[in-house]
Parts: structure tokens; C-alpha cells; sequence
């Protein structure tokens, strides 16, 4: 028997050349320029030289692409996976700049008239304007068919009137893809999605204190004007627009969560093999050793189903609800323990204000929660077993 010389780690052996490469480039990218950029920033305020230098980096680019004029979608949903999780290593900060940029702008790039996409996406991927996805409603967040925003019909146009809450980058977004009914008694099926610029007349909002620091505000809709040039899409069907960003960018939450794991698990190896108890190096309890085997295990297991629920959305097979429920509730949930232990390894070094623990374990907590909490995925998955249990 022989084996191989090779510089592949084998935990990384699933993926092609092409991959490892993007993952190592952007976590090297993260860590020697990102960083420092979203350190300068203050929490819950966009970060604008953040988003000017994912641009300048070529990130932002990786969304879109420019073809005989027109403007697509150019990112794969794996790709989307490695750049997340290689942000997310070293900083969560650009992770989040990243992800919201895409996911505030897919429903104009592939739902927006000509005009909306020319006015906003060659703005949005240079990181001169700031994108928003607004879903989310004080009484209406993973129930989407109770959304209240009413959108009323007012001559070439509608008027907007309600309120939209816990929206990434809300208030300073430069233009919202915004979700709001116009069909009442329809539930999911009486929505539609609109391109809402921040400086429409009686669009008002305001920032919200939160445990995670990155920006998160609400918004108040007053008599909106709306044309029906900013319609995305079709009257009545946003619930798909909304499906059609949520369903791409779903599993890479998943990412996000593997890319904080992992830093979690760096900072633990390493300062267990230079924190000394009772005379000898942490790295020799079996406490410690054999718990972080099994979080690199689960961690790397997770890390396999976000990448197969990338895959199977590249590749067409549809539907991967299933498959990117399983990865996202298993990746988000082990981060959150996989981070909860570095800490306990740690003591209380990692909760001093700064410590990058302290941050992760600010920033873990939320990913459980948006795009689908873990019990809406657990509930997903348990439809799609007992669906097809029936039909067979």
C-alpha cells in the first residue's frame, strides 16, 4: 500500500482546486485587510470603506456579473459558501457586509425592470450604495403569511404604509427590496415585492441595540409612494421573489456559522497548548481534548452537508429545501456550542469586552434565529421525511 504526498488537507479533500483556493484567499484576505477596516468601524452603523474595499477586492464582484450589457447573478451557492465561511474566520464583520449586500440585492438583480437593475446593481457591486432586505415585521417574522405592510394601489403606483423590523442594515441602507401585502386574506400569496429607495418621502427608521453589532434597525412606511416601474416581479407573487434569494442564500448561513466554529476551535487548540493547569498543558485533560474532538467532528460533518446543499442547488436539482434546512440547523447550532466551549476552556479571559471570543459569542446567537429559526428548520425537514414516507 502507498499513499500520496500532498499539500491538500484532507478535511478539504471534497473540494476542487478551484475552492480551496477561493476559501484560502478570502480567510487570508479577511484577516490582513478586512479586519482592520471593520475594526474602525462602530457597531451598528454600515461600515462604508468595509463595503468599498469588498468591492475593490473583488468580493462584491463575485455576486454579479456584466454579459453583453445585462446584468446576472454570477455566484454559485458553494462559492457563496467558501467566501462566507473564509470571512467569517477572521471577520465576522465583513462576513455580515457581504452576505446582506447579496441578499438585499438579488430580488432587484433577478426579479427588477431594466431600469431598477441599471439604477442600483453597478452601484451595489462597486460598494458606492448599501442594500437591505426587509421581511421581517414586529408581528411577523418567520410567519411570513401574517406580513401586514398593506401596499395600496394610488394611480401608476401603490402607497406603503406599516412597519418593517430587525432589517440588516437598516437605517442606512441606500435602497430596500421590500415585502408588503396587496391582496388581504391571501396570506403568503398576497404579497409583493418593491424596490423602496431610502430617501422615498415618508420612509423613516431607526437604529436598534442589539447583542449582535452589526447594524440592524426598523423602518416606518408612511404613505410610500412606490411606482409600478419598482415592482419586483409580479402583483401577488413576492413570496417567490423572496423564496428564490432565501433558497441560495440559505445553506450559507450554514457557512457562517462553520467559518466561527472554526475560529473558535484555532483559539481553543491554541491556547490549550499554552495554558498550564496543575503542571501540565490543558491540551493533556481529556475533558478538554476529547470535547473539541467531537465539536471538530460535528463541526466538519456540518460543514459537509452545507457544501452537499450548495452543490445540489448548483447543480438544479430542486427541491433542496430539505437539504439546506439540515445544513443550516446544523451548522448554526454547533457553532453556538462549538463557541459556548472555547469560552468554558478559555475561562474568563474569553468574556472580557474585545476578546475575540466575547465577540463570537455575540455574533453566534443570531444566525439560529434568522432566515428560518431552528425550529422552523427542524419543522422543514420532518414535513419533507413524512411527505415522502407518504407517497411511497
Amino acid at each position: 500500500m502507498t499513499t500520496t504526498d500532498t499539500a491538500v488537507p484532507v478535511l478539504d479533500a471534497h473540494l476542487s482546486e478551484g475552492h480551496r483556493a477561493l476559501l484560502t484567499r478570502t480567510t487570508e484576505l479577511a484577516a490582513t485587510t478586512l479586519a482592520p477596516i471593520a475594526e474602525a468601524g462602530r457597531d451598528g452603523h454600515v461600515n462604508r470603506p468595509l463595503m468599498a474595499a469588498l468591492a475593490e477586492h473583488g468580493l462584491l464582484g463575485r455576486l454579479f456579473t456584466q454579459e453583453d450589457g445585462t446584468w446576472r447573478p454570477d455566484v454559485s451557492a458553494l462559492d457563496l459558501c467558501l467566501i462566507r465561511e473564509g470571512l467569517a474566520r477572521c471577520s465576522t464583520a465583513a462576513e455580515t457586509a457581504f452576505a446582506v449586500q447579496g441578499l438585499g440585492s438579488f430580488p432587484i438583480l433577478q426579479s427588477g425592470g431594466s431600469e431598477a437593475v441599471e439604477a442600483w446593481i453597478p452601484r451595489i457591486a462597486s460598494g458606492e450604495a448599501v442594500a437591505a432586505f426587509a421581511l421581517s415585521e414586529p408581528q411577523a417574522g418567520t410567519d411570513v403569511s401574517a406580513l401586514a405592510l398593506a401596499a395600496a394601489p394610488d394611480g401608476d403606483g401603490y402607497r406603503l404604509n406599516g412597519e418593517k423590523i430587525w432589517i440588516s442594515n437598516a437605517p442606512d441602507a441606500d435602497v430596500y427590496s421590500v415585502f408588503a401585502r396587496t391582496t388581504e386574506g391571501a396570506g403568503a400569496r398576497g404579497l409583493t415585492a418593491f424596490l423602496v429607495p431610502r430617501d422615498s418621502e415618508g420612509l423613516t427608521g431607526e437604529r436598534l441595540a442589539m447583542v449582535s453589532p452589526h447594524p440592524i434597525g426598523h423602518l416606518v412606511f408612511e404613505d410610500v409612494f412606490v411606482p409600478a416601474r419598482h415592482v419586483l416581479g409580479e402583483r401577488d407573487r413576492g413570496m417567490a421573489v423572496a423564496m428564490r434569494t432565501l433558497d441560495m442564500f440559505r445553506p450559507s448561513v450554514g457557512a457562517f456559522g462553520i467559518g466561527m466554529a472554526q475560529a473558535a476551535i484555532d483559539a481553543t487548540v491554541a491556547h490549550a497548548n499554552v495554558r498550564h493547569a496543575f503542571g501540565r498543558p490543558l491540551r493533556d485533560f481529556q475533558a478538554v481534548s476529547h470535547r473539541m474532538a467531537d465539536i471538530a467532528t460535528r463541526v466538519q460533518a456540518a460543514r459537509l452537508l452545507v457544501h452537499h446543499a450548495a452543490a445540489a442547488y448548483d447543480a438544479g436539482l430542486r427541491p433542496t429545501t430539505q437539504a439546506a434546512a439540515m445544513a443550516k440547523l446544523m451548522a448554526t447550532e454547533i457553532a453556538q456550542e462549538a463557541v459556548d466551549a472555547a469560552i468554558q476552556f478559555h475561562g474568563a479571559l474569553a468574556l472580557r469586552e474585545g476578546h475575540l471570543l466575547e465577540h463570537l459569542y455575540r455574533e453566534v446567537r443570531a444566525p439560529r434565529i434568522y432566515e428560518g429559526a431552528s425550529e422552523i428548520q427542524r419543522e422543514i425537514i420532518a414535513r419533507a421525511l413524512f411527505d415522502a414516507k407518504k407517497e411511497s
